[in-house]
């Protein structure tokens, strides 16, 4: 199952915690998803999954939740594009 990346973000709030999101779809899904993610220092990140516009199906949802929480390499790339903002703003 491929994902696209349409837009991503991450900043540091006032007390230094990381704070950022990205907006993805995935292959054969109807609605956009935003994954929020938070950690304090950067290396224990804790993340919530919404629909990025409208609700959708919450079969499909279930579905993308856990395979964020199964497939590594998807939630990495997820977290990089955000991180990748960040990067670029300092």
């Amino acid at each position: 199952m491929d994902f696209t990346i349409i837009e991503a973000g991450m900043k540091l709030d006032e007390e230094r915690h990381y704070v950022g999101h990205t907006i993805f779809t995935l292959e054969g899904h109807k609605s956009k998803y935003e994954v929020t993610f938070f950690s304090k220092k950067g290396n224990d990140w804790d993340y919530s999954l919404n629909y990025a516009d409208e609700s959708g199906i919450e079969e499909e949802m279930l579905q993308a939740d856990a395979r964020l929480e199964e497939d590594d390499d998807l939630f990495d790339a997820l977290l990089d594009a955000a991180m990748d903002t960040m990067e670029d703003a300092e």
